[in-house]
């Protein structure tokens, strides 16, 4: 029969041996000797995220500081925890998922590089965000935050 291919029965070898770790364990690095952890700096002061819907709303009842990419909200826990946590909402009147999804990544973003630093101890933060900080430049959102800070900040 002509439209059979000739196929060789022995395989080929293999080009290089497989690696197989030996039972006496990787001798190229040296044993656990338990080093400390590195220090981070974003560790510095840690932000905790509001998940509870009763916290989002105790934080609509605090200081309010309308910008044009978001709107923040400001609620003094009144407990003796020094612990800044904070909170993201984006409703669906700005876009679906993927640009809800968005505005959230840029909030975070923003609440970890200024509101680490300069937010209110003891203090919820609340970001609602708008339909025009989707499009507004991320220094200007930056410049609107720190803004917005300073105006719910107590005298």
């Amino acid at each position: 029969m002509s439209d059979e291919a000739h196929l060789p029965a022995q395989q080929p070898c293999p080009q290089a041996p497989a690696r197989i770790p030996l039972a006496h364990g990787d001798s190229g690095r040296p044993p656990d000797t338990q080093r400390p952890p590195r220090a981070r700096p974003q560790e510095a002061q840690r932000l905790i995220t509001l998940t509870k819907r009763s916290d989002f709303l105790a934080a609509n009842a605090g200081k309010r500081a309308p910008t044009p990419g978001f709107v923040l909200l400001v609620r003094d826990r009144e407990d003796q925890d020094p612990q800044i946590r904070v909170g993201f909402t984006v409703t669906k009147k700005i876009g679906g998922a993927v640009v809800r999804n968005r505005m959230k990544r840029r909030m975070r973003a923003l609440a970890r590089e200024i509101v680490a630093v300069s937010g209110l101890p003891g203090c919820d933060h609340v970001m609602i965000g708008r339909a025009k900080g989707i499009e507004r430049e991320f220094a200007l959102l930056r410049s609107d935050l720190e803004g917005a800070l300073d105006k719910v900040r107590p005298t």
